[in-house]
Parts: structure tokens; sequence; C-alpha cells
């Protein structure tokens, strides 16, 4: 991708890539199967085990082969296509796709060299900014001295802070006159990866930025919240200068103390390995992208899964970690209940409890005002982005 914009063929190339990936791991399932189950009872010391192996090993060996063999054809040809096709903006959705894409398997992605893999970056309408003094100057010319960065949520993209001709982003860029950024990343990454790539954007955009800067201000959705933080944790163990610069750190529907989703998900992935028959089955639900584990317990630092096998079983690891110190800190939860009732669901996704940052444990409890917690009533994980109850919130806290 160069400034911006991306070759189809490259796209392409990079699912080309993922589909062999995906056929080569398939088959490693369906042979573990075919060897469980053929090999006789377990109790009689899986009788048949040698003699099976040494009959289908050969056969799924060459459909392997035959399939890499395939993939690399066609990943030589479209990379030659690709030197001979215009580079073209590619439609939302395409990149809305790819995204979830990312959000899904985009640690793979990266670790692989994909093509596919998003590379973090500041983007304006879309469009990647150059952080260079000169290049930000007249790609901004309306840029002010506050400047606030909407960070998207996992499996998402900075198109999607749009919804129902809504954007929270431009509705406060218009009625408070701030200068509105917006950072695309891939949400498959660690989150605390993600987090020293934001933190090492940010100091460079506060060095580059045209204007003297006066403020800086964080709003992330989701994932982005935790991104935010773990960005600022960064900055103080490296002692980034844009780290004193920031005012506001605003997280809409975050999962600070973790989704259920995910836990769910992980007990599955163990469940399915108490059974030899199952087993293989289970290696599907490790496909799952480090970020999304991440989003088990909310772990927003590498000692939070650092040395540790990301799909076992596990409790709670993280230390108390406080919201950065000296900035304005708002938590927004999103709750499918109306006001009036008794029991509070969450969103959808997310649980109003670890939204506003609530833990059993009070050293996990993220300690704010309760003026700056607020629930929006009626509303699901992705309408809290189109959503007038929390753009109220939002814009009476940046004008305060």
């Amino acid at each position: 991708m160069a400034n911006g914009r991306r070759h189809l063929l490259h796209d392409l190339r990079g699912l080309s890539r993922l589909a062999i990936e995906a056929t080569t791991n398939v088959t490693d399932v369906v042979q573990a199967m075919h060897h469980t189950i053929a090999a006789g009872p377990a109790v009689l010391g899986s009788p048949l085990a040698g003699p099976v192996e040494l009959l289908i090993a050969p056969v799924y060996a060459s459909i392997r082969g035959i399939t890499r063999l395939v993939g690399s054809g066609i990943d030589a040809a479209l990379a030659q296509a690709a030197e001979l096709v215009d580079e073209h903006a590619p439609p939302a959705e395409q990149e809305i796709a790819l995204a979830v894409l990312n959000g899904v398997v985009g640690d793979h992605l990266a670790a692989s060299g994909n093509p596919l893999a998003i590379e973090m970056c500041l983007r304006r309408n879309a469009v990647p900014l150059v952080l260079e003094r000169d290049a930000l100057a007249a790609a901004l010319p309306d840029a002010t001295s506050k400047v606030v960065v909407f960070i998207h949520g996992s499996c998402m993209s900075d198109r999607q802070w749009k919804r129902e001709g809504h954007d929270h982003s431009a509705a406060l860029a218009r009625d408070l006159g701030v200068t509105v950024l917006h950072l695309l990343y891939n949400s498959g990454l660690h989150i605390s990866e993600n987090g020293r790539s934001l933190d090492r954007l940010l100091e460079r955009l506060a060095r580059e930025w045209p204007l003297p800067l006066e403020e800086l201000s964080l709003v992330g959705h989701s994932m982005g919240g935790l991104v935010a933080r773990s960005a600022c944790h960064a900055a103080e163990a490296s002692g980034a200068a844009w780290r004193s610069l920031l005012r506001r750190l605003v997280c809409i529907g975050s999962p600070h103390q973790g989704t259920l989703l995910e836990q769910g998900g992980n007990l599955l992935g163990v469940l399915l390995g108490v059974s030899r028959y199952s087993a293989p089955i289970g290696r599907l639900a490790r496909l799952r992208s480090a970020g999304v584990t991440d989003l088990r317990y909310g772990n927003v630092l590498d000692e939070h899964w650092a040395g540790r096998d990301r799909f076992a079983a596990h409790g709670d690891v993280r230390r108390s970690l406080s919201l950065p110190a000296g900035v304005d800190s708002y938590l927004v939860a999103g709750t499918l209940s109306s006001q009036a009732s008794a029991v509070l669901r969450g969103d959808g996704l997310v649980s109003v409890d670890s939204a506003l940052g609530i833990h059993p444990l009070p050293a996990l409890t993220l300690a704010v005002p309760e003026a700056h917690r607020f629930i929006a009533y009626g509303e699901g994980h992705v309408s809290l982005l189109s959503s007038e109850s929390v753009y109220g919130a939002l814009r009476g806290w940046f004008a305060a």
C-alpha cells in the first residue's frame, strides 16, 4: 500500500495465500481425526495407529504438496500482474471487510507478511496522513491547536465512525472546532503491541504538528479504548512528550474487565480438548487472533499475556492498573435494557460493569468520578456510535 491506496491484485494475492493456508490447516485437522478414529479403541492402546499412519500419511502429504504448489503459482502470477495495474482507492465495503479479516486473524497476517495485514496509520477522511510538518500543513489547512484522535474497535475501521447518518467525530469538529483525526490499525494484534505503536505515532504527530499543539484527546470505541489506555502506559514508560498534552480519554463501550463472549470462546476450546475425538476440531478454536483473546480479561500490558498459552484455561492475572493520571477520563456503557428496567443487561458484547471499569476486586476497578460515567439505555454495542445520548455526553465533556 502506498499513499493509502491499495492494489486489488495485492489484496487478491493476500487472499490466495490465506486460502492456501486455510486448506492446509483443514487438511491437518481431517488427517488427525481420520487417524484417531481408524486407530482403534484407546482402551486397547489404539492397535491400528501404526498401519493407519503408514497408509494415510502419503495421501494427506500429497494434498498439502499440491495445494502449496498451486498457491505458489497463483501468488507469483498475481505479484507480476500487480505491477501492471494502476493503484486504486478501495471502496468502503472492501476496507470494512479487510478490517474484519484483520480482527479475526490479523496477527497471523502480520507474522506471515501477508499483504492483507493493515499497517497502523492516522487518517483524515479515510486518507492516511504523512506525519511531516509540511505534509500535515498541506493536508490539514484547517488544523487547530486542539486535536482529538478517534480509535475504532475490534474488526472495525475508521470508516465506521459514521453510522446511520451520524458521526461523533464529525459532529465534535463541527460543534467545538477541534481537529479530528482517525486511527486505522490491525485489531488482530495484541492490544499492548498496538498501544506501543500508537505511542510512537502520537509522539511523531506532536513533534510534526504544523502549529503549537495545546491539547490532545483520545476517544476509543470498544477495543479502541483499551488501545488508548495501553498507549498512555507506553508513553509514561518511555517519557513521550505527547503524554503531557493529553487532556481527555473517553472510552465508549470498552471491555475494561473483559467480555463474556471471549471467555465463553476460550471455555469452548478447552472443552473440545477433553475428548481425543473432538481435540482436532479444537484446533479451529485456536484460530482466534491475539487481539480477540486479549478481550477475555481486558489485557492492556505485555505482562498480561507474555509467557502464557493464551488459549489455556487460566484466571485473570492482571495487576492494578489505573487510568492515566492528570487526565479527565470518561467511561460510557451501553445497555439493551430500558431506563426503567430493574436489571441492566450489557450492550450485547460488553457488560455495563465492564464498560464502566467496575470489578469485584477494588484494585482492578477503574476509579472515575460518577459524573464521568454514562449509561446509554436501549443501545447495543455498535449503535453506541450513532447514539444521540452518547454524543450529548461526549459534547458536554469536551465543552466543559
